[in-house]
C-alpha cells in the first residue's frame, strides 16, 4: 500500500500516521474539477473521481480522503515519478460513491496521475531548506512588535467578519439549499466562478514593514509558483496560516531575546554596574530560555524543510511543553522579584539608569524599554498556548492532528499554570505579611498569614449606624468608614487607625456570608446593601448595611462576598444560550485583586455590567473571571459569531460534549431555582 504521510522528526508515543488531509466532495473546488471533467469526458477520458478503500492492509479502518481530480495542465507542476506507481491501479478497482458527478466509465484514471490529495503532495519539490532559514534570517521585526500588529490584525478581521455577517443578515434573504441543488446550479454556469473563500481568507499574520519578509504563508513565491493553492481546501490553508504564524513569530521572538542577552545582558559596563546577585534577578535564567527557543525554532525549521505544506507542527509543541519548557516556570516565578529589583535599581542608581536609558536609544531597540524584553518570555508562553488553539480550531475534527493539538495545548496550559502560580505564590506571601503586620485586633486575634489563603478584595465602605428612620436619615453621621479585607476564605472587618494601621473588630468565615441588595430607596440609600454574617467572631449572626462609592463598586464587592448569590444582576441562562460577549480593544493591567488584565483580541463573556461602565465577564480562552472597563471592549453583535466563538471553546476544551455540559448546567439551574 502506499505510504501517504509525510515523515516528521517527533512523533508522538503510541501514535498512528497521521491520516490524508480530505477534499470534500461538495466543495467548490471539487464541483469545479466535476464539472469540466464532464464537460471535457469525450476528449480527455483519463479525468476521473473515485473513493479510495475505507480501510488499511492490517484491518484498522480510517477515513480516506476523497480522489484528486485535476486537470492534466495542473500535474505538469508536479514532479511525477517515471516508474510506473503500484498504488495507482487501487483506483481504479474502488467504486464510485453517488453524486460525485462522474463514473469509472466515463473517466478512467491515469495510471501515473495521484489519487489523493497528500499523493499530490508529495509530488511537489519542499522549498528548498536555504529558502526558509533566509526567510527566518531576514525577519525584522521584533517580538514585540509582530504580536502587537498580529493581535491588531485580529481584531480587525473579526470587526469585518461581524460587520459581513450583519449586513447579509438584513440583506435579501438567501433561500436554503442542498448540496445537490448547489452543484446542478452550478454544472449549468458556462464560466466558473472564482473560489470565494480565497478572497475571505483571514489575514492572520500578514505583517506590513518595509525592513521585514514577514508574510502569509500563501504570499510567499515558492508556494505561489508551485500550484499548491489550487489544490488546498479554505480550510486547510487558514490552517496553514495558523502553523506558518507559530514558526514566524518563534523566530521574531527568538530575535528579541538575542537582542535582551547581547545588548543588554552582556553589556560590559552594565556589568560593572550591577552586582553578581542584581544581575540574576533581572536577568534570572534568561539563557537557558534562549537556547530551548533556539532548538525549538530549528526543529519548526526542519519540520517546514519536509515538504512545502506544513504536516503539522503540534507535535513539535508537545514534546517541548512536556520537556523542555520548565525553563519558563523558573523564569516567571521570578518575576515579582524582578520587577522589584528593576524598579530600585531605577531610583538608587543613577549609573543605572543613564546607562539604560542611553542602550534603550540604540536603533536595534525600535525605541522600546528594556522592561518590555524582561516580560518576553511570559508573554511567549503566554500566545503559544493562544497559537495552538488557532491551529486546533482549523484541524479536522476526530482526526491525528486534533488530537495531537489538544495534547499540545494541555502541556502547554500546565506549564501557563504553572508559572501563573509562581508569580503568585511571591507576590501573595509578601502581601499576607505586609497585610499581617499593620493589624491590630481589638476581638481574638485571628491568624491571617497561611499557604492557602490570598487576599480577594479590599477596600473602604461606610457602615450605616443606628436605626433606619427619617431622623437618623437627616443626621451627618449616619454612615461612618470601615475597611474590609477579603481573603479566599476569610473576611476581616476593621477600621482603619493613625499610622497607617487597621483595628479589626469582627470577623466571618467566607462560606458563612450572604449579601443582599437593598431597593431603590432615593439617593441617600443609592448603592447600599445588605451584608449578613451568618456566624461572627463571637458565634453570633451578625448584620451591616454597607453603601458603596458607586454601582459598579457595590456590585463588585457583592460578586467578591458571596460569588454563589442569586441576584437580579447574574443570569444562569446567559451562559448557556447567546452570551453576550467583547472583545479586547485596548489592553487593560488590573489595578484591584478582583480585576482582570486583558490582552489585545481577548473574547469575553459578559456575566454582569453596571451602568457606571464596568463589566464582570469571564474570559474564553482560559475561563479567567474579572472585572474591567468597557470602554477597553467592543461588544461583539453577531450571534452568529457570538456562537462560534462558544463552539470554538468548547472543542479547544474539550468538554466531553456541549451538549451535555449544556445539561448538566441546566440540571444546576433548575435545583438552584427550586431551592
Amino acid at each position: 500500500m502506499r505510504e501517504h504521510t509525510t515523515p516528521t522528526n517527533q512523533e508522538m508515543q503510541g501514535r498512528e500516521p497521521r491520516s490524508s488531509t480530505p477534499i470534500q466532495r461538495n466543495s467548490i473546488f471539487n464541483r469545479t474539477m466535476r464539472r469540466r471533467s464532464k464537460g471535457k469526458a469525450k476528449d480527455t477520458p483519463e479525468q476521473n473521481t473515485h473513493h479510495p478503500a475505507d480501510s488499511l492492509e492490517n484491518g484498522q479502518s480510517v477515513n480516506e480522503p476523497l480522489t484528486l481530480n485535476s486537470p492534466q495542465s495542473r500535474m505538469l507542476r508536479w514532479r511525477i515519478p517515471k516508474q510506473p506507481d503500484p498504488g495507482a491501479k487501487r483506483t481504479s478497482e474502488s467504486s464510485s460513491t453517488p453524486g460525485n458527478g462522474a463514473t469509472p466509465e466515463e473517466c478512467p484514471a491515469l495510471a501515473d496521475s495521484p489519487t489523493t490529495l497528500t499523493e499530490a503532495l508529495q509530488m511537489i519539490h519542499p522549498i528548498p531548506a536555504d529558502s526558509w532559514r533566509n526567510l527566518i534570517e531576514q525577519i525584522g521585526l521584533l517580538y514585540q512588535e509582530y504580536r502587537d500588529k498580529s493581535t491588531l490584525q485580529e481584531i480587525e478581521t473579526r470587526r469585518q467578519q461581524d460587520a459581513e455577517i450583519h449586513a447579509n443578515a438584513h440583506g435579501s434573504p438567501a433561500s436554503e439549499e442542498t448540496p445537490e441543488e448547489e452543484e446542478d446550479e452550478e454544472e449549468e454556469e458556462d464560466e466558473p466562478a472564482s473560489p470565494p473563500e480565497r478572497k475571505a481568507l483571514p489575514q492572520i499574520c500578514l505583517l506590513s514593514n518595509p525592513h521585514s519578509r514577514f508574510n502569509l504563508w500563501q504570499d510567499l513565491p515558492e508556494i505561489q509558483s508551485s500550484g499548491v493553492l489550487e489544490i488546498l481546501q479554505p480550510e486547510e490553508i487558514k490552517l496553514q496560516e495558523a502553523m506558518f504564524e507559530l514558526v514566524t513569530s518563534e523566530a521574531s521572538y527568538y530575535k528579541s531575546l538575542s537582542l535582551l542577552v547581547s545588548h543588554f545582558m552582556e553589556n560590559e559596563r552594565l556589568k560593572k554596574i550591577l552586582h553578581p546577585s542584581e544581575a540574576h534577578i533581572l536577568f534570572s535564567n534568561v539563557l537557558d530560555v534562549m537556547a530551548v527557543s533556539e532548538r525549538f525554532l530549528l526543529e519548526l525549521e526542519r519540520r517546514m524543510e519536509e515538504n512545502i505544506v506544513i504536516s503539522d507542527v503540534c507535535d513539535i509543541v508537545y514534546h517541548y511543553a512536556a520537556n523542555h519548557f520548565s525553563v519558563y516556570i523558573t523564569y516567571v516565578s521570578n518575576q515579582t522579584y524582578q520587577e522589584r529589583t528593576y524598579k530600585q535599581l531605577l531610583q538608587e542608581k543613577a549609573a543605572f539608569r543613564e546607562l539604560i536609558a542611553q542602550l534603550e536609544l540604540d536603533p536595534k531597540c525600535r525605541g522600546l524599554p528594556l522592561s518590555s524584553f524582561l516580560i518576553l518570555p511570559f508573554q511567549r508562553i503566554t500566545r503559544l498556548k493562544l497559537l495552538i488553539q488557532n491551529i486546533l480550531k482549523r484541524v479536522e475534527e476526530r482526526s491525528e492532528r486534533e488530537c495531537t493539538a489538544l495534547e499540545a495545548h494541555k502541556e502547554l496550559e500546565m506549564v501557563v499554570k504553572a508559572c501563573n502560580e509562581g508569580v503568585r505564590k511571591m507576590s501573595r506571601t509578601e502581601q499576607m505579611i505586609s497585610i499581617q503586620k499593620k493589624m491590630e485586633f481589638k476581638i481574638k486575634s485571628v491568624p491571617i498569614i497561611s499557604h492557602s489563603r490570598w487576599l480577594l478584595k479590599q477596600g473602604e465602605l461606610q457602615q450605616m449606624s443606628g436605626p433606619k428612620t427619617s431622623r437618623t436619615l437627616r443626621t451627618k453621621k449616619l454612615f461612618r468608614e470601615i475597611y474590609l479585607f477579603l481573603f479566599n476564605d476569610l473576611l476581616v472587618i476593621c477600621r482603619q487607625i493613625p499610622g497607617d494601621k487597621y483595628q479589626v473588630f469582627d470577623s466571618a468565615p467566607r462560606g458563612l456570608l450572604r449579601v443582599e441588595e437593598l431597593e431603590d430607596q432615593g439617593q441617600t440609600l443609592a448603592n447600599v446593601f445588605i451584608l449578613r454574617l451568618l456566624e461572627n467572631a463571637d458565634d453570633r449572626e451578625a448584620t451591616y448595611m454597607l453603601k458603596a462609592s458607586s454601582q459598579s463598586e457595590m456590585k463588585r464587592w457583592m460578586t467578591s462576598l458571596a460569588p454563589n448569590r442569586r441576584t437580579k444582576f447574574v443570569s444562569f441562562t446567559s451562559r448557556l444560550l447567546d452570551c453576550p460577549q467583547v472583545q479586547c480593544v485596548h489592553p487593560y493591567v488590573a489595578q484591584q485583586p478582583d480585576e482582570l488584565t486583558l490582552e489585545l483580541a481577548d473574547i469575553l463573556n459578559i456575566l454582569e455590567k453596571t451602568e457606571d461602565g464596568w463589566i464582570f465577564g469571564e474570559r474564553l480562552h482560559d475561563q479567567e473571571r474579572g472585572w474591567f472597563p468597557s470602554s477597553m471592549t467592543e461588544e461583539i453583535l453577531n450571534p452568529k459569531i457570538r456562537s462560534q466563538n462558544l463552539k470554538e471553546c468548547f472543542r479547544v476544551h474539550k468538554m466531553d460534549d456541549p451538549q451535555r455540559s449544556q445539561n448538566k448546567d441546566r440540571r444546576k439551574l433548575g435545583s438552584r431555582n427550586r431551592q
